[in-house]
């Protein structure tokens, strides 16, 4: 079973704050609604190099949803992805951000990485204690600077001493 890297988009490809030289400025329309995004090209590179590494599956996991395969995916250099659908927002059952039961339903037992700029102790109850949820690794990202190699190399470290598709049979 293939691991999976779950993707947010505002807050961890587009940092809320300042960013710096290696970030674009996109207008992007959907719907009535027009959004500035602040993208990276480099992150679409480092994501793909570390599924490559890691024998994962990229996967996007943001409110953005199929949008992001519009928007963000072209311009950061990604192909299109799969999408953790989000569901209308349900009550928090233990203070969990609404994403958490959508990725819970979504992952099937595989393990994930899940970078995201909400996450917390939270969410990691809620994963824990879920049926069809086995190994994961939260990957907390502070939305005033986004992704960044720490971040990328904390998934790359906990997949590879994971031993995840090593010598094993059929990916999914």
């Amino acid at each position: 079973m293939k691991p999976l890297l779950l993707v947010d988009v505002d807050g961890v490809l587009n940092p809320f704050g300042r960013p710096n030289g290696d970030f674009r400025r996109y207008l992007c329309t959907i719907g009535a609604d027009s959004y500035t995004v602040h993208l990276n090209v480099r992150h679409g590179a480092r994501l793909m190099e570390l599924a490559l590494k890691t024998r994962s599956e990229l996967v996007w996991a943001t409110t953005w949803e199929h949008s992001a395969n519009e928007w963000i995916a072209p311009r950061v250099g990604l192909p299109r992805l799969p999408v953790v659908p989000m569901e209308p927002k349900r009550p928090s059952e233990r203070g969990e951000s609404f994403k958490t039961p959508c990725v819970a339903d979504y992952v099937d037992r595989r393990p994930f990485v899940w970078f995201d700029d909400h996450l917390w102790a939270a969410d990691e109850e809620y994963l824990r204690a879920h049926q069809g949820v086995d190994d994961f690794l939260l990957v907390p990202v502070d939305p005033r600077h986004g992704l960044t190699m720490r971040h990328l190399a904390a998934a790359e470290r906990w997949l590879t001493l994971s031993g995840f598709n090593q010598g094993r049979g059929q990916e999914r």
